[in-house]
């Protein structure tokens, strides 16, 4: 594995908020690690050590505040919750051109997909295992996720 390739790696860590990430080729074994202050440590074979801080200047932390959505206000303990089955980046269309697979106030039917999960280059459908009405979106479209985040809130029918 090459340092191009581990800076990438580093850069994936840092965007999905993974903890630990290990990865073995032929060459040798590259162990990332992310710390609470954000600093990211890299080991390859066991001759070679990095330890890689991100820029200050260029880093944001995630966002943590939901998106702002246009349903009205109503009682969520009746809601059921489609949860991310994988880490990756949600995305609300199977592309820039085409529509969203759901809205707010969509029916959903079992095997609907209601969105798509970009992991390792590969685009998996996420599909309903409901019925019931999208009432919100709680992640915005081409952020990254992880498992078992909650991404809508839908009211069975």
């Amino acid at each position: 594995m090459d340092l191009k390739q581990i800076h990438e790696l580093i850069k994936i860590v840092n965007k999905s908020n993974i903890g630990e990430i290990s990865i073995e080729d032929k060459d040798g074994k590259v162990t990332i690690k992310q710390k609470e202050e954000q600093v990211v440590t890299v080991a390859a074979a066991p001759q070679q050590v990095y330890n890689v801080a991100p820029p200050a200047a260029s880093y944001a932390p995630p966002a943590t505040d939901p998106p702002k959505s246009t349903a009205p206000a109503a009682k969520t303990d009746n809601f059921i919750t489609i949860k991310s089955p994988m880490i990756g980046t949600f995305y609300r269309r199977s592309s820039p051109d085409k529509p969203s697979f759901v809205e707010v106030g969509t029916e959903i039917n079992p095997g609907k997909v209601v969105c798509i999960i970009e992991a390792m280059k590969l685009f998996n459908e996420i599909e309903a295992e409901i019925k019931g009405t999208i009432v919100k979106i709680l992640v915005d479209d081409n952020s990254p996720v992880e498992y078992d985040q909650p991404l809508f809130l839908v009211e069975p029918n």
